[in-house]
């Protein structure tokens, strides 16, 4: 008990000591202050409570504190040496030594107002161009496409946990319905997609190929879902599941689709390839995805990419986890091609449609 008192009360005067002889480090208290109510991750300070013995970065989502309670320190070593220990939600121990790192939590802190290139100029310390040019290089997409992928997200997440379409569009970060539509990217209007594609019509057509029943379902804006499957009816369930509530219709014209889209992974393609190619995707995800799923269909027939591979070619080799993941959430199998990558070893690895059916079509590919 004497032993837990000391080590408090020793906590207690460095506190104290931090509050009073240090004058906040040389810190503008009240400049200080204000970033840290806008959770500023663009400041260069770090501040502390006293009533808890941590501090943290300005931009922390933790709870704020009492301005009386909260001292100000210019690095984090000033701080620990003052005695507090670093928060384990902002971890301002560990300072990114990436300006991209600080231009992406500038982003990602402020998705509820457009975020301009000058001030991501000033956060990471480059001209906007140079931000501009090395974020897409490092992420696939600008800073901008990658807020709205966030507001897209976001508005996807709200919408299947029931929220009012109205609620949802603004706590997303959208400032009107028409500016979510525009951005989502979810295929279809807000609304329908929180009420499972209810209002959407579906055409569809299902037949049988080398590589089992093959189905394909598209709106006014091209093809949407096109799946492989065992049966004719497991064909079929597979795209309702998709799309609970839409309004589906069979169509045996949709069949030549079939023939075409089977037609670009067999051999001497030819001008079939060509022209299921062509053919208008509604490809429905984030901008990221959308990247991914656009390098997939640059892979050449008959060749393969390994996961990290492809994340390479990308520019972004950092995202290799990411990248395998929009690989398997691909909705139109062959004409965007995720059969042809695979694991770094050359392994066949997981496959939506079944590891058989992916040794299947590869081979096919390459005879």
């Amino acid at each position: 008990m004497v032993s837990m008192m000391s080590t408090a009360k020793s906590v207690e005067s460095r506190v104290e000591l931090a509050g009073n002889a240090s004058s906040d480090m040389g810190v503008d208290r009240e400049a200080a202050w204000q970033k840290v109510l806008a959770r500023d991750s663009a400041a260069d300070f770090f501040y502390a409570v006293t009533t808890t013995g941590v501090f943290c970065r300005p931009n922390c989502t933790s709870r704020r504190p009492l301005k009386a309670n909260v001292r100000f320190f210019k690095s984090a070593a000033e701080a620990q040496g003052a005695g507090f220990r670093a928060c384990k939600m902002c971890k301002p121990g560990t300072a990114s030594s990436n300006p991209l790192d600080r231009v992406r939590r500038q982003i990602e802190a402020n998705l509820d107002r457009p975020v301009r290139l000058e001030e991501l100029g000033r956060v990471a310390g480059m001209s906007p161009f140079t931000v501009q040019r090395l974020f897409k290089r490092e992420m696939g997409v600008s800073p901008l496409g990658y807020q709205r992928a966030l507001r897209a997200g976001s508005l996807r997440k709200a919408l299947k946990q029931g929220d009012s379409v109205t609620n949802a569009i603004y706590e997303a970060g959208f400032g009107s319905s028409s500016r979510a539509y525009e951005g989502a990217q979810l295929g279809m209007t807000p609304a329908r997609f929180a009420k499972g594609g209810k209002g959407e019509k579906i055409t569809w057509a299902a037949a049988r190929s080398p590589f089992g029943w093959v189905i394909v379902g598209g709106t006014e804006r091209g093809l949407c879902w096109l799946a492989l499957a065992g049966t004719a009816a497991e064909a079929e369930a597979s795209l309702r599941e998709e799309f609970p509530q839409a309004e589906l219709r069979r169509d045996s014209s949709m069949a030549r689709w079939v023939e075409l889209a089977v037609a670009n992974v067999m051999p001497h393609a030819g001008a079939g390839k060509k022209t299921a190619a062509a053919q208008p995707l509604d490809l429905r995800g984030t901008a990221f995805q959308l990247r991914v799923w656009q390098a997939l269909r640059a892979i050449p027939r008959g060749e393969t990419r390994s996961y990290s591979q492809l994340a390479r070619e990308m520019g972004m080799e950092k995202s290799t986890r990411a990248v395998a993941r929009a690989c398997a959430l691909n909705r139109v199998s062959l004409l965007v091609p995720c059969h042809r990558v695979v694991g770094a070893s050359g392994s066949l690895t997981g496959y939506r449609w079944g590891v058989d059916r992916k040794r299947q079509l590869l081979e096919a590919e390459r005879a």
